[in-house]
């Protein structure tokens, strides 16, 4: 007899990808033999794959924001396969939810939202006060119906010794300084983005300190990774390496300094020690998922925003956290 098995619906955001390890360390918790399944954006992979309790991780052939039938359609039929007897949809979108409906898994659990009655059969009330960060509400998925939420357990992503060996030749970045990492990209916005020149002060700094430096990032990044190199003795990786072995090159970092990205949660959940700098955005709603962290937040009058770009054009929600002041808690932690 074929053990249970579950079918989680996963996010569409490095960060958000990261802390749905929570929910999967509870299902585990609770029931060891039930095997978990992820249905991911295929970018989102190399992150699953790092994540012991998963036994599979599943492409979604569709694009973000894609409502693809005919895919969706076809992808369901290969699950019905797996004998699912639950399906967790974890983003609260219509979109979310079809796979799972075309699959006919019995169990379909996931929040109310978007007009999905049909599609989830075990729906559960969205409570905005109780339910105040991203990771509770991934969590709160996993409980039965009035259950009151256990302590959160952090992420942990596994990372490959052998990978690291290969990474710091490939590189040409073995040293015997300590590392700091660090992550000046956010994909939702340059709301989110600590300046470049603060990165570049920081790194100069450090260097002085007897640190290496590394800048690490998608191809997107690249540019800033340039710049920062530019003006310190920093080494720019942005684009240069592939998401698991960012994973895995953090995981060799002393510590890491980041805006509120996916890369921050990557970063806590590779062990590392981070700092966090928030701006439009705040560490009570996505909160690196680790003991080992600084939170560089000033908490002004206009901030939380969540806007991409600073709608006031002055952007001193970061621009007021200076490069000596995550020095000084850099140094703290040595």
């Amino acid at each position: 007899m074929s053990s249970p098995a579950t079918l989680i619906v996963g996010p569409s955001w490095v960060g958000d990808m990261v802390m749905a390890q929570a929910l999967l360390l509870l299902l585990k918790q609770r029931d060891p033999e039930r095997d978990l399944d992820i249905l991911a954006p295929g970018w989102s992979l190399p992150i699953v794959s790092r994540m012991p309790q998963v036994r599979r991780g599943i492409a979604a052939q569709t694009e973000h924001g894609e409502i693809g039938l005919r895919k969706r359609w076809r992808i369901s039929r290969e699950l019905r396969r797996h004998g699912y007897d639950q399906a967790i949809i974890l983003p609260r979108s219509l979109k979310a939810a079809l796979i799972p409906w075309f699959a006919s898994i019995e169990r379909r659990t996931g929040f109310h939202g978007e007009s999905r009655y049909i599609l989830i059969n075990d729906e559960r009330l969205f409570d905005h006060n109780m339910l105040d960060q991203t990771v509770k509400r991934y969590v709160a998925l996993g409980l039965e119906p009035g259950e009151a939420l256990p302590e959160i357990p952090n992420p942990v992503l596994r990372v490959s010794v052998a990978n690291q060996d290969a990474l710091l030749d490939k590189l040409d970045i073995r040293s015997d300084r300590p590392v700091i990492a660090m992550m000046p990209g956010a994909e939702y916005g340059p709301a989110k983005c600590w300046p470049i020149e603060y990165f570049a002060a920081l790194a100069s700094l450090l260097a002085t300190d007897g640190y290496d430096v590394w800048v690490l990032g998608a191809a997107g990044d690249a540019d800033a990774g340039e710049q920062i190199a530019a003006q310190s003795t920093a080494v720019n990786l942005c684009g240069k390496t592939s998401l698991a072995d960012v994973i895995d090159l953090l995981g060799l970092a002393t510590q890491a300094v980041s805006n509120d990205s996916g890369l921050l949660h990557i970063a806590a959940a590779a062990g590392t020690h981070v700092h966090g700098i928030y701006g439009s955005s705040t560490p009570e709603f996505t909160p690196p998922l680790t003991a080992r962290r600084d939170i560089h937040y000033l908490d002004i009058e206009c901030s939380p925003c969540f806007e991409r770009h600073c709608p006031l054009l002055h952007l001193r929600c970061l621009r007021d956290i200076q490069p000596a002041t995550v020095h000084d808690a850099i140094l703290a932690r040595r």
